[in-house]
């Protein structure tokens, strides 16, 4: 057994293999936020084992969903490797492999929905109720999953001397910063941001209870998630690109202006009968 910067490497049967930490850290945010989760569920007066349940649904469908989200928006970087979205669709075998190559949270978010809204129907649970008690774990997972990123040396900003400036290997340096050596550490402002969100969820569903409507807890986190990606990614060197445009932020733009939109108008007031 070798521990490595990247993960640990294991002879087994004679052959090398590297459990790499990105995948623990994953599966570590995974867990800890199914914890909380099952915590809310039986705050709420559910059984705390659906999440559980629930959660290789979520897993199986949050790592497709990514897959497929960074396959049909690949970075400039990648493009420039030739690796596109063309050339992922005619080598499905590197498409599969998830050490070429990452994963996109949005499209984790979108699949682990999906997954959830049919569970919920397949067991006869209220789909947006849950969606609120997922909200928070959520953002607990992205915000220690989002560590990964610092063992492969990459989600970083640009160029910094600030005091928690982060050193990046030439490896792993894009073109044109090859001379560069300490950057923003991008991953832990994410990190943070997310952290901060699930303290907000949680004091929302805790202290203002008798305000809220099912689905505003999730809406919240699609106003607070997003709005926190659209600001950090104008520090990111890598960002991908559609039509010229950031993907990712524009994206995260349109959602959290839809979602704000949405919470106010389920909470407009409403006009009083004569």
């Amino acid at each position: 057994m070798h521990f490595a910067f990247e993960g640990i490497q294991l002879i087994i049967w004679g052959q090398p293999f590297t459990i790499y930490y990105y995948g623990i850290i994953l599966m570590t945010g995974a867990l800890t936020g199914g914890w909380l989760a099952s915590k809310e569920a039986a705050r709420r007066g559910h059984d705390s084992e659906l999440v559980w349940d629930l959660m290789i649904w979520l897993i199986v469908a949050g790592i497709i969903g990514a897959r497929l989200w960074h396959v049909f928006t690949p970075s400039p970087s990648l493009i420039a490797q030739g690796i596109d979205t063309t050339y992922y669709l005619t080598h499905p075998l590197d498409l599969l492999n998830l050490r070429r190559g990452g994963l996109g949270i949005p499209g984790a978010v979108i699949g682990g929905t999906l997954a959830l809204y049919f569970f919920a129907r397949k067991r006869q649970m209220n789909f947006i109720e849950w969606i609120d008690i997922c909200a928070p774990s959520l953002a607990l997972g992205q915000a220690i999953g989002r560590w990964g990123n610092y063992f492969n040396q990459e989600l970083y900003g640009g160029p910094t001397t600030l005091p928690w400036k982060i050193l990046i290997e030439p490896a792993h340096r894009l073109p044109g910063f090859e001379n560069q050596a300490y950057y923003h550490p991008l991953f832990l402002y994410e990190s943070l941001w997310n952290l901060a969100n699930m303290g907000l969820l949680i004091w929302l569903t805790r202290q203002h209870s008798a305000r809220l409507k099912t689905g505003d807890i999730f809406l919240t986190y699609l106003v607070i998630y997003p709005t926190g990606r659209f600001l950090l990614d104008f520090l990111r060197l890598d960002a991908s690109l559609l039509g010229g445009l950031n993907a990712n932020q524009t994206i995260m733009a349109i959602v959290a202006i839809l979602a704000a939109l949405t919470l106010a108008w389920r909470h407009r007031p409403l006009k009083q009968s004569v």
